[in-house]
């Protein structure tokens, strides 16, 4: 009888969380940035961003 090889389960749902606060939700990824909006809402003027409106 043929062994039968079992493959690793995947893993599904959010792995990386941000990187200053380890939040899963609300990540903005663009640009590599990997902050959650919180953040990105208060390191947002040292990184260049500005609002327009």
């Amino acid at each position: 009888m043929a062994q039968i090889k079992l493959q690793p389960k995947k893993n599904f749902g959010r792995k990386n969380g941000c990187l200053r606060c380890g939040r899963k939700r609300g990540m903005i990824r663009r640009y590599g940035l990997r902050l959650c909006r919180q953040c990105f809402r208060e390191t947002a003027p040292e990184l260049g961003f500005r609002k327009y409106s």
